[in-house]
């Protein structure tokens, strides 16, 4: 166990023959005191700091630590998130082509639709048009026909002998 300035204050020494000068001696010993305990203060008082520092370094090491791992978690999470987002933007794509082929299928099938269906409708007005001419060429056969003639002569003669009829019995 080390002295303290107070085990020093109370040192005695046995005087001998022609022994120390003892206001030296004692001199001496109260100037080692005032050293000792000037040492000893601030031996305690850098105890202190190096506990104050020690604890301080402990609180920042944590925080390092901490931040360490929230460094990595956030690392970790942004690599999840950009995975996910890979993998949503792999199914959109791969959605989006799907809808393409089927909106492109199902033009295509509505194309081939409507194209038969003027197909059809071309065919149709043909047919039309086929008909309704030898409709009309019919009905021109039938004005050119000497029939007319003959019923308009018919007619003539008809009115002219109801005339002669009404004549005559308007005489009678």
């Amino acid at each position: 166990m080390p002295l303290s300035p107070l085990d020093i204050h109370n040192k005695e020494f046995t005087k001998g023959f022609r022994g120390y000068d003892e206001d030296d001696v004692n001199d001496f010993l109260d100037q080692v005191i005032k050293d000792y305990e000037t040492v000893i203060r601030e031996k305690k008082e850098l105890q202190e700091e190096v506990a104050l520092l020690n604890e301080k370094l402990g609180h920042f090491s944590n925080i390092e630590s901490t931040l360490n791992k929230s460094i990595l978690v956030a690392q970790e999470t942004a690599e999840e998130v950009k995975e996910n987002a890979r993998k949503e933007a792999k199914l959109i794509i791969k959605e989006a082509e799907k809808n393409a082929d089927r909106i492109v299928n199902e033009a295509l099938s509505k194309s081939r639709s409507v194209a038969l269906e003027v197909e059809e409708l071309k065919k149709q007005s043909k047919v039309f048009r086929t008909r309704l001419k030898m409709l009309i060429e019919a009905q021109l056969d039938l004005l050119d026909n000497e029939d007319w003639d003959a019923i308009f002569d018919l007619n003539l003669q008809e009115e002219e002998e109801a005339e002669a009829e009404v004549e005559a019995e308007e005489v009678k």
